[in-house]
């Protein structure tokens, strides 16, 4: 614990700039822990740290981009006082995708309205969750939480580069998954009804 002192207005500034993301933390926190209880506890466990550390917190800035690194932090050391880790993949082999032209990660920006705004429901959420956790938390944060590249990079403490390499990869990893039932619910994949209608031609 900071053996710094928790002065009088830190107590507003807590409850005004802080306490607002606790919707958001939640969410996020279920997602990594599958369990409402354990999802419970690390949003307050986040608080306390974040209430304790308050002096560091700078006002105006980004409280979310904080409270979330927080909770990341938090989270990981759970499964390390459990001897249990996240699930880890090697992500050497996607890092060729850091160098992709923008272009072709931008083929999958309209992810968020096709898939995330117009369908979002228990099949999405069994779809991020069936993700490994490194790929679930970046699609988290930016296609559902909003935060940009660089707040990603932050909060979990990865290169930019490795941010977008892991988010395009995780977007086509979702994007399979869903395949079947967004195709149920009327979307279909722009870029395979092009090609067939070219092969049609």
């Amino acid at each position: 614990m900071s053996g710094k002192k928790i002065e009088p207005h830190h107590d507003e500034l807590f409850e005004r700039e802080l306490l607002p993301n606790i919707d958001a933390l939640t969410t996020f926190a279920y997602h990594l822990t599958y369990n409402e209880e354990d999802a419970k506890d690390l949003v307050q466990e986040t608080f306390l740290k974040a209430y304790r550390a308050i002096h560091s917190y700078v006002e105006g800035t980004n409280a979310k981009a904080w409270l979330f690194k927080i909770l990341k932090n938090a989270y990981i050391n759970q499964y390390r006082k459990k001897s249990r880790r996240p699930t880890k993949v090697d992500f050497e082999e996607f890092i060729g995708y850091q160098d992709k032209d923008e272009s072709d990660i931008a083929e999958y920006q309209d992810l968020r309205t096709e898939i995330f705004e117009n369908l979002l429901g228990d099949e999405v959420t069994v779809a991020i969750n069936a993700l490994p956790i490194d790929f679930r938390t970046v699609i988290l944060l930016c296609d559902v939480e909003g935060f940009t590249y660089e707040e990603i990079a932050k909060i979990i403490d990865i290169p930019i580069g490795t941010v977008r390499s892991r988010l395009h990869r995780a977007r086509n990893m979702l994007k399979e998954k869903l395949r079947k039932y967004a195709v149920s619910q009327g979307f279909h994949d722009k870029r395979k009804k092009n090609r067939l209608d070219r092969e049609s031609e």
